[in-house]
């Protein structure tokens, strides 16, 4: 399974490809918008200067002409870009057509298995099913991700499933052994995967040890 982080925030980006884990980023105007960045292509190419993989960059229109003029702008960027698309029906317009020219769509706002058929159907390259958001509203959202793949399984699409608002380690360990293609994971997140409180016991004791020894 790949692993992306979800954020606009170089810092976090940087320290978690230091960790050598990292095989893409995801972004959202709402992330670039918390960060207060003004010029998203200058983020966008800061991004790929850190990481050799995927970078998802959203699109804010929501016709599908004006969808495919900001896509094609977009991956001018970079060979590593990839455009985040809505699922409307605009989107999906758009997803074909771009599609057809060779740009890579990740196809975001996922909450159902019939809208990440159409995806697949359009084209798309990612389908991003939103799991945390379904949790908020008493859905189980990664049933969802074990529909998708059954899906896609059945029909050999080869749109990839991509986790999105993953809101634990859980979410990752749960979509890792259902055999999702990509999670997305905050920061914060990733730092609960390294964590766990019988490492940090058994490596305290162990330097104690050291310690010890060294003083004897």
């Amino acid at each position: 399974m790949r692993i992306f982080i979800d954020t606009a925030n170089l810092k976090e980006i940087k320290d978690a490809a230091d960790m050598g884990l990292l095989d893409g980023v995801t972004t959202n105007p709402s992330l670039v918008a918390k960060e207060g960045y003004k010029d998203f292509k200058d983020l966008l190419i800061k991004i790929c200067e850190i990481v050799d993989g995927d970078i998802s960059a959203e699109v804010v229109s929501t016709i599908s002409d004006g969808i495919v003029k900001e896509a094609r702008d977009l991956a001018k960027i970079h060979k590593n870009i990839v455009i985040k698309v809505p699922i409307i029906k605009e989107g999906l317009k758009a997803v074909k057509i771009l599609s057809s020219e060779g740009i890579k769509t990740n196809v975001t706002l996922c909450f159902s298995p019939s809208q990440a058929l159409l995806a697949a159907k359009a084209g798309a390259y990612l389908i991003s099913p939103f799991v945390g958001r379904l949790d908020d509203i008493s859905h189980d959202g990664m049933n969802l991700i074990s529909q998708i793949i059954q899906i896609y399984d059945n029909y050999g699409y080869d749109t990839q499933v991509l986790v999105a608002s993953v809101r634990h380690p859980m979410h990752v360990v749960e979509a890792a052994l259902m055999g999702a293609d990509v999670c997305t994971i905050p920061f914060k997140v990733i730092d609960q995967l390294v964590k766990h409180p019988l490492t940090d016991i058994g490596l305290q004791n162990f330097l104690k040890d050291w310690d010890k020894l060294n003083k004897s």
